[in-house]
């Protein structure tokens, strides 16, 4: 290996192929492949040709973007292709659906079966979602643990630890447009049936809501054709 850095590299090409912009690439294009090729994170073998050695792509700052501005989010535009057509199992959207007292519930829907899990949450600080979310996401099959998509609020700020305890690439929906996580909000109204709102969410167990994501998951939908997500999902992973 050379060692080459990005923006080396960028000035190589530039200066090799002067008329040819098709081959050539800038640094932060590079930089930003293997961010995403490697799930949000430079993985050793990668890092040791970078003179920082960083783990972490850090951008250069830019000015906060007011309440649930997200520090090194990766846009929901950088999903894969399967995440938008739903061909792929595994991409998921998530939310929390919050509740008088300071109650909350973490939300998660997969994409292509509308399979639904709810989490227990304790408060809404990112460290208690995050680790809420990582043991209840590493228990999935790995067949269904490929994304999440999240709105820009701060609960997910330390998305990075997400990443890093269950190997799930997280994107986030543009500043100020929850409805960019169609799935997961047309679920979250089906869900007031069981949790009103205004009603505070304290007082149901992990077990309890358990419970009402099989009712949910078990009931027949319109837009699976009436299959219900949980005959989909096992006939998928069969």
């Amino acid at each position: 290996m050379l060692d080459w850095s990005p923006e080396q590299i960028y000035g190589w090409l530039e200066r090799t192929y002067p008329d040819d912009k098709s081959l050539r690439v800038s640094h932060e294009t590079i930089y930003k492949s293997l961010f995403i090729q490697t799930r949000g994170i430079f993985r050793k073998e990668s890092r040791i040709h970078l003179r920082t050695k960083r783990k972490f792509r850090h951008a250069k700052p830019h000015s906060p973007a007011g309440r649930g501005h997200i520090v090194d989010g990766v846009s929901m535009s950088e999903r894969p292709s399967e995440t938008e057509d739903r061909t792929v199992l595994g991409h998921w959207e998530g939310d929390l659906i919050l509740g008088s007292n300071n109650s909350q519930i973490a939300t998660l829907v997969e994409r292509k079966t509308r399979h639904t899990v709810l989490i227990k949450v304790k408060t809404k600080k990112t460290s208690d979602v995050v680790l809420a979310l990582s043991r209840q996401m590493k228990k999935l099959p790995a067949l269904l643990q490929q994304s999440l998509t999240w709105d820009r609020e701060t609960e997910m700020a330390s998305h990075e630890n997400l990443s890093i305890a269950t190997n799930i690439d997280v994107y986030f929906c543009d500043p100020q447009s929850p409805w960019q996580r169609g799935t997961n909000e047309n679920t979250n109204g089906l869900l007031r049936q069981y949790f009103p709102k205004r009603s505070s969410r304290s007082g149901f167990s992990q077990k309890d809501l358990n419970k009402v994501a099989h009712k949910l998951n078990t009931r027949p939908r319109k837009t699976l054709d009436f299959q219900t997500p949980t005959d989909m999902l096992n006939q998928l992973l069969q």
